[in-house]
């Protein structure tokens, strides 16, 4: 009887045993979740329940229970089974069936590729994050995001697995990747890193040009100089220099071809050579010296007399004498007696300029003189020339010779005419007594 008690034991163990069994998903991608039930008769009482996965206990439970997945990922992939202890003593441990689970790749690993690898400075870079969804999974959304060193790129994720990069520059050389996920998050790949290196082009061809209102360089006007360079890439450092002194004027770095210094208003002294340089890092290059001329408008002149004498006389030369302290040459000087021109003279290499003048009794007067060398014209003070006689007073004796003369011959014309007036009466009185006497 006893015998017969044990072997229906047994065959109850034996037959519990054979209807356990793991009920797990047939078809499983990355990101899915994962439901693993381990199955047995109704109403059974177990004191543990185990999940396995190739030989390794994996979760223990102390009633039956599922054991879940949340996402599932390429590592899931594995042998499982379970496994249950009843609570009387002469139940041995049952087993269940081997589920084999291979998580599929949702989508490969992605390929970071670029238009160029070694672009050109200044030039446009397109990136893109290459990947290929599973065929039985193609409505799964993916976004996108690059990566250079440790800096996210562009609008950080995005739905286009596209970058465009405006212009390259050395600094962006560097180390660059990116990354695809799902758009639930759940999964997300890298793509291996690649190296761009940003080819820099050396400058050459450095010009210094000047700019000024209407070609002409005056005091007082705004200067411009104009460095570039016909070739180069890259952060370019200009620099600007006068040759007299060797110091640098000025110093601007920018992504350009060109770069402009501005001088407000030159003054007279920052005439002279010049010259710059410009580097982008591979060397220095200096452009050829330009020799900027400054033009001086003239200054209020100055007139001065000379003549022989102490006095100014009639029939004296009397040298005018004009000059303009400042003022680039040539100068012309104009001669005025009461605004009325007398004539002009020309200093080629600057400096005052004279004009000679016979002087005649009309010549009293104010005298002045006008300088003008094309930046506008100055006119001087008025120097007022009283004229006198020949010798100081030899006018007035001249005067009154004349007028004495004039009158000797009018009075030895009137004695003439009263002599001979005289003589006819006396005459024809003598010979009127003369025929009267018998």
């Amino acid at each position: 009887m006893l015998l017969w008690s044990l072997l229906v034991i047994f065959a109850a163990v034996t037959e519990q045993a054979d209807s356990l069994t793991l009920v797990a998903p047939s078809s499983v991608f990355e990101g899915d979740s994962i439901v693993l039930k381990c199955q047995g008769e109704q109403n059974w009482k177990i004191q543990k329940m185990a999940y396995h996965k190739d030989n390794k206990e994996l979760a223990v439970f102390k009633k039956v229970s599922d054991f879940l997945i949340q996402s599932a990922v390429l590592s899931d992939s594995g042998n499982y089974f379970c496994s249950t202890k009843g609570k009387n003593i002469l139940f041995r441990d049952n087993h269940s069936n081997i589920a084999k689970i291979k998580v599929q790749e949702l989508f490969q690993h992605p390929v970071l590729t670029a238009s160029s690898f070694q672009p050109i400075e200044g030039s446009p870079v397109s990136l893109k994050c290459e990947t290929q969804l599973s065929p039985q999974r193609l409505d799964v959304e993916l976004q996108f995001c690059f990566f250079k060193e440790n800096q996210v790129l562009g609008s950080s994720w995005s739905s286009s697995p596209e970058l465009q990069i405006p212009a390259m520059w050395s600094e962006d050389t560097g180390s660059y990747w990116c990354e695809a996920e799902t758009v639930t998050h759940r999964i997300r790949k890298q793509s291996l890193q690649s190296q761009i290196h940003v080819q820099r082009i050396p400058i050459s061809n450095v010009s210094l040009e000047t700019r000024a209102p209407g070609g002409q360089l005056t005091e007082g006007q705004k200067l411009i100089l104009l460095c570039s360079v016909t070739a180069g890439t890259g952060n370019v450092t200009f620099s600007w220099y006068r040759e007299a002194t060797g110091t640098s004027l000025g110093i601007k770095t920018q992504h350009s071809l060109s770069a402009e210094l501005e001088i407000p208003a030159v003054k007279e002294s920052d005439a002279g050579k010049y010259y710059c340089r410009a580097d982008n890092g591979h060397e220095s290059i200096q452009s050829k010296v330009v020799n900027i001329p400054v033009r001086i408008p003239v200054s209020r002149p100055v007139l001065t007399l000379r003549s022989p004498g102490a006095q100014t006389a009639v029939g004296d030369l009397l040298e005018l004498h004009c000059e303009a302290l400042r003022g680039s040459p040539p100068i012309l000087y104009r001669f005025y007696h009461e605004d009325v021109t007398l004539g002009n003279s020309s200093a080629p290499s600057g400096g005052g300029a004279p004009f000679n003048l016979s002087l005649t009794a009309e010549h009293s007067g104010n005298y002045s003189c006008e300088a003008d060398n094309g930046l506008g014209a100055q006119h001087s003070e008025a120097v007022p020339v009283s004229i006198s006689g020949p010798d100081g007073h030899r006018r007035d004796l001249m005067t009154a010779g004349v007028l004495w003369g004039l009158f000797g011959v009018l009075g030895f014309t009137g004695v003439a005419l009263l002599l001979y007036s005289l003589f006819h009466k006396i005459s024809a009185t003598f010979f009127m007594k003369k025929a009267m006497t018998p």
